[in-house]
């Protein structure tokens, strides 16, 4: 396959860019509160402190999701031992490029202003953009290492758009709620990842075999990125939550269930092993599975305990996914799933959306009092007379919309990739680096051995390329 992408990725990423550039000319415009005229606002509404700008309200939760999306995402995936530029790199272009589009697609669904046809984007708009985008990295995980960055940013485009559209189903015209994103941004992002992964399947990717394994070094910059992710998980699941309580619920209720995976992802990696070590695939991945699976019900009352329970499950099912699940996907399915988003964010995802069905629909005055009830569900205009009841099956129906958006359009953008035009690289050279980057010469380690009669030094070089291939070179230099 011809990988050479010198003409091809330089024209998307500028036509994309000028794009971006004009439609953004068009149809986008400060808001209120972050536009020039604050202090007319300010003034109007007798507002008497700028710290009453929603940016004071934000900005500290969109700082640790925008941690999430460009420094967590990044170096989990960066566990290939030769595969950490492309990890890294094409997560930080997919996520530069996507947010940009987000702006755009969300706001057309979402804000566009009827009288002026412009979209007014303040915080908010940010974090809902850097959520979009973390569905479109998940899906990366299930294609990391097998596809060109042409690829990448096709799939961006696309996944960007079903996002749009779904979450204006899921959020606007079904009235869920998803504040974390279980069924929005991880059931959708999970499945659109694994339908396009099953469109791409290679029946011979063994051949790129020795390079699909982690190094010592390369699973501890992954790790790196799972702590990232779990320390500021609960700002990501309470970051668009209203102010108040159902924020403040929603970082305590994540905080637990990712405390409590931890324990159950250890206890059970370990008894995975004859010899009871643990495995370091399971502890950068299912320890995160609480927090995902906790994003549509973190707002809810499901009561301390409850979120203990969640993270106890989540952990137990997203490692036994790892061991017994994946293996099933590849040979049975053909499913080649690089970095196990099925058991991370697919799976967690639909416990999540069920979670989030039942809490709902078995919520009442006597726990949430009337007007918390009122609140928490957003029961008010055209949803004043909804039930917990029907709100309990419109959540549910929310996650089968995530879950036919995820497959189907993964299939139909899965299709589209397939074609033989995006420089996409072959069996033998998948999980390398050196496909798409200039990678710099290989350590050298030296060993030098003097014979001092002689007045000369014998050197040996030993060149790690990585630990599969290393060569020796001798030569002598005279002292």
């Amino acid at each position: 396959m011809n990988t050479n992408i010198r003409l091809t990725l330089p024209v998307v990423c500028f036509v994309w860019q000028i794009a971006m550039i004009i439609l953004f000319g068009v149809f986008i415009r400060y808001d209120e509160e972050s536009d020039a005229h604050w202090v007319e606002t300010k003034a109007h509404d007798n507002i008497t402190s700028d710290i009453e700008n929603d940016f004071y309200f934000r900005y500290p939760s969109f700082q640790d999701v925008h941690v999430m999306i460009f420094v967590g995402f990044g170096f989990l995936m960066t566990f290939l031992k030769r595969y950490s530029f492309g990890a890294v790199g094409f997560n930080f272009l997919i996520a530069s490029f996507g947010l940009q589009w987000a702006l755009l697609m969300q706001g057309w669904f979402h804000s566009l202003d009827p009288q002026t046809g412009k979209i007014f984007i303040g915080i908010e708009s940010l974090i809902n953009a850097d959520f979009c985008v973390a569905g479109c990295l998940i899906a990366y995980g299930a294609v990391l290492g097998k596809v060109s960055p042409v690829q990448l940013l096709v799939m961006t485009l696309f996944g960007v758009t079903l996002f749009a559209v779904e979450e204006y189903i899921i959020l606007n015209l079904l009235h869920a709620r998803d504040a974390g994103g279980s069924m929005v941004i991880h059931t959708f992002g999970g499945y659109y990842g694994l339908s396009i992964s099953r469109v791409l399947y290679r029946p011979n990717l063994h051949q790129s075999k020795r390079m699909q394994g982690s190094v010592y070094h390369s699973d501890t910059f992954a790790m790196i990125g799972t702590l990232f992710l779990w320390m500021f998980w609960p700002s990501f699941n309470s970051a668009i939550t209203d102010h108040g309580d159902g924020q403040h619920r929603a970082v305590i209720n994540t905080y637990l269930g990712l405390a409590s995976t931890v324990l159950t992802t250890v206890a059970i990696s370990s008894l995975s092993q004859k010899t009871g070590k643990l495995d370091m695939v399971h502890i950068q991945n299912s320890t995160l599975a609480g927090g995902v699976a906790l994003g549509t019900a973190a707002e809810f009352m499901i009561s301390p305990y409850g979120a203990l329970i969640v993270g106890f499950f989540c952990g137990i099912i997203s490692t036994m996914g790892y061991i017994f699940i994946s293996p099933f996907l590849e040979k049975t399915l053909k499913i080649q799933d690089t970095c196990g988003i099925h058991n991370l964010h697919a799976m967690p995802g639909v416990i999540g959306g069920i979670v989030g069905a039942i809490t709902a629909a078995a919520a009442s005055e006597s726990v949430y009092g009337k007007q918390g009830l009122i609140n928490t569900f957003d029961f008010t205009g055209d949803f004043k007379d909804r039930t917990v009841l029907t709100q309990g099956g419109y959540q549910a129906a929310g996650m089968c919309v995530s879950i036919v958006f995820g497959v189907v359009g993964g299939a139909i953008v899965g299709s589209i990739l397939k074609l033989p035009i995006w420089g996409d690289p072959a069996d033998q050279n998948c999980f390398d680096d050196e496909v798409y980057w200039e990678v710099r010469e290989p350590a050298t380690h030296h060993l030098l051995f003097t014979i001092q009669p002689l007045g000369c030094a014998i050197v040996f070089n030993l060149v790690s390329r990585d630990e599969l291939q290393t060569s020796f070179e001798i030569y002598i230099e005279f002292l």
